[in-house]
């Protein structure tokens, strides 16, 4: 098959085309994500360090709000008592519970929490909590707290396309709880790849911020 030539910005050719919700998951909140005094300092610190601080290029896990605005491809796999979520992004998994079990009141904290999901006629809602202290939401730092809860409305409007509301209610990182909605687009015919963040690493070197 001959190669053809695509168009490319002056940036460079954007094979994988990031929504504006991974560097800012509040792009569509009105006024911004409200922030309580010190976590509002603590990004403003975070975007003046270029984000050098960002858990993604040292190859640490994504929380669960970056792995639905991360590129990369997800397949969702509904079994009879969980629903899984494999991710391209170092062939990682998540797992929500659908037995009818409820949150766990002290969890062991992780990077993606502990997550049980239900459904409500033709939307599925996941709740979820016991994350690790300071997840990152997306690439300017904006903080989830290891009190923080979160819940999610899978709803699939049509074939293709599913409309995703994320709730984070944290009322020690923000004023308020708020929401986002994102959308996600069925890739049929398509494979997982394997992507490794380590594998032929270069960029951690140069991670020095200003």
């Amino acid at each position: 098959m001959q190669e053809q030539n695509r168009p490319c910005d002056p940036e460079g050719c954007r094979d994988l085309p990031t929504s504006e919700e991974f560097f800012d998951i509040g792009h569509s909140v009105k006024g911004g994500l409200p922030f309580q005094p010190w976590s509002a300092a603590l990004v403003a610190q975070r975007k003046a360090d270029n984000a050098k601080d960002d858990p993604d290029p040292f190859c640490l896990p994504q929380g669960i709000v970056k792995m639905h605005t991360s590129p990369m491809l997800r397949r969702y796999i509904q079994l009879p008592d969980e629903f899984v979520i494999l991710n391209e992004r170092n062939a990682v998994y998540r797992q929500i519970f659908t037995d009818g079990r409820k949150l766990e009141a002290d969890p062991n904290p992780t990077w993606r929490g502990y997550s049980v999901g239900a459904w409500e006629k033709d939307t599925f809602v996941v709740q979820s909590n016991g994350f690790k202290d300071d997840i990152w939401l997306d690439r300017n730092g904006s903080p989830l707290g290891s009190a923080g809860k979160l819940t999610e409305r899978f709803h699939r409007i049509n074939y293709g396309n599913i409309e995703l509301e994320i709730t984070v209610d944290d009322p020690k990182t923000y004023t308020r709880p708020w929401s986002v909605k994102l959308h996600q687009v069925l890739m049929p015919n398509m494979e997982l790849l394997d992507f490794w963040c380590a594998e032929n690493e270069k960029d951690l070197p140069h991670l020095v911020g200003k």
